[in-house]
């Protein structure tokens, strides 16, 4: 299993359409092959931060999703990142 994990620093004021604008990429990956969740949302307390979780049942079913990433207006609008992948050996109930 892989978990892609972390955070993206935007334009507080741009926020509410970055995530609007990705929405789409959001239902594609929760509908590709091996995605098990992936989710894109503001956090609760800093509004320039938009927190990024993604689980997936393998590297290439991630890398066939993910392609050439963000479109270049997304990539535009990410003014900061620290995103990291996980590969996950076990799992079980938290």
């Amino acid at each position: 299993m892989i978990i892609v994990s972390g955070w993206l620093r935007v334009d507080p004021q741009q926020r509410e359409t970055f995530l609007s604008d990705g929405a789409s990429a959001v239902q594609l990956a929760r509908s590709a092959m091996g995605c098990l969740d992936f989710a894109v949302s503001a956090d609760s307390v800093d509004p320039g931060r938009v927190n990024v979780h993604e689980r997936w049942e393998s590297e290439i079913d991630l890398l066939a999703f993910r392609g050439d990433g963000p479109d270049d207006a997304q990539q535009i609008a990410i003014l900061d990142a620290d995103v990291r992948r996980y590969e996950i050996s076990s799992e079980g109930p938290a």
